[in-house]
């Protein structure tokens, strides 16, 4: 079983707790591409690992100075450029 497949997974209501941010605004940032989920279960509920966590702390730290838009830009802009 690779590494990937024992790590830890956590369901939105866990994601919600933990990070403090609503559904809603966990929504919006996944319809963004901010974030996204590592994999879904058989019932299609989206499932998020650590690493999610980490990226949500970063988004809320640059919501003081920066709009979504930019922090998209900061994130994930520099992915779409690598192609």
């Amino acid at each position: 079983m690779a590494d990937a497949d024992r790590r830890k997974l956590y369901k939105i209501g866990e994601l919600i707790e933990r990070s403090g941010l609503s559904r809603q605004t966990l929504h919006n940032y996944t319809m963004l591409g901010l974030i996204e989920s590592a994999r879904r279960t058989p019932t299609g509920h989206r499932l998020y690992d650590e690493t999610t966590f980490e990226r949500l702390d970063r988004i809320k730290e640059l919501r003081a100075t920066k709009t979504l838009l930019e922090i998209k830009e900061l994130l994930v802009g520099k992915r779409g450029g690598d192609r």
